[in-house]
């Protein structure tokens, strides 16, 4: 009997312990009695009731990503291409995602591929390749509305590659060449002018630059041959005015020594002489030149017996 009693009490330990639920975080439990939906477990601790409950499904709530294989879709000018779109999706229901639809995924992929094919369906080529903006916000709100009854939220739509012929290719990769040429043209036309303005600059500064230079050294040879003036005249007007100081002192001189008239007589002989040597064609002799004459005579009776005094001595 103990070992039986034991034996009892581990196998009711174990279905206990087996009925006893934690759910984690971002996940939920979708629990069932006797075929039916019951409830859903969030995260905590559950017990289910043995034999009768059971977790018919764990959803996560996490945002899931599922990448599409390519679709062939068709534009409005009738140019077939291969799109591949992404889907990021979050469940918000656990209830309806279970009972919702039989296979989620497959359902998001058959509707995406749908709705992508009626979108295109409206656009041109062009428009396709320049618009997937749009068509990822066309496809987003469709898709999230269709799946709203599925409790699953779709939240963005990436168009992932757009894969056009391979024909159409090769005319887009030559007019991208062409354009690339064309800017590498235009480029180098704007770099070459903005040399040349830079070069044009560069010699106008030189000629501002020169001619103030220019400037400043003609004001500084103005400064220096007006000072040279200025100089030269201070030394002549100095020069004047010493050779008047010399003569005002040589007549204060003369004046003082009360010279005779024979001293201003043979003065006036030698003024005469000098001017007698220049370069004039005319004398005009004074009146008073006579009387010199026999001045003259009698200096040269007085200077002959000192000669004769010398010589004899």
């Amino acid at each position: 009997m103990p070992y039986v009693i034991g034996g009892i009490i581990f196998v009711a330990l174990l279905v206990v312990a087996a009925n006893i639920k934690i759910v984690p975080q971002s996940k939920a439990y979708v629990v069932e009695r006797l075929g039916a939906y019951l409830d859903t477990w969030q995260t905590g601790f559950h017990i289910k009731v043995p034999f009768f409950e059971r977790v018919a499904k764990i959803v996560s709530l996490k945002e899931q990503v599922v990448d599409f294989a390519p679709q062939p879709v068709i534009t409005k000018d009738n140019v077939t291409m291969q799109i591949d779109t992404v889907v990021f999706f979050q469940i918000t229901d656990p209830k309806l995602y279970t009972y919702g639809v039989e296979n989620p995924i497959s359902a998001i992929e058959n509707l995406t591929a749908t709705t992508l094919r009626n979108i295109i369906g409206e656009l041109e080529l062009d428009a396709t390749l320049t618009s997937r903006d749009t068509i990822n916000a066309k496809i987003r709100v469709i898709l999230d509305e269709a799946t709203d009854p599925w409790g699953i939220k779709v939240n963005r739509v990436e168009l992932k590659n757009i894969i056009p012929p391979r024909e159409i290719q090769d005319a887009m990769e030559k007019q991208m060449k062409a354009e690339r040429q064309r800017r590498e043209s235009i480029l180098t036309a704007e770099g070459e002018k903005a040399s040349r303005i830079l070069v044009a600059e560069g010699h106008k500064e030189s000629q501002i630059l020169n001619a103030e230079a220019e400037k400043q050294a003609a004001i500084l040879r103005a400064e220096a041959v007006k000072e040279a003036k200025i100089r030269e005249a201070e030394g002549e007007a100095e020069a004047i005015r010493v050779v008047q100081q010399a003569n005002a002192e040589a007549i204060k001189l003369i004046n003082e020594a009360k010279p005779g008239d024979a001293v201003i007589a043979i003065k006036s002989l030698e003024a005469f002489a000098k001017a007698a040597d220049g370069q004039s064609t005319k004398i005009i002799i004074p009146s008073e030149i006579q009387s010199l004459a026999g001045l003259a005579t009698s200096i040269k009776e007085i200077v002959a017996p000192e000669k004769e005094n010398k010589a004899e001595k």
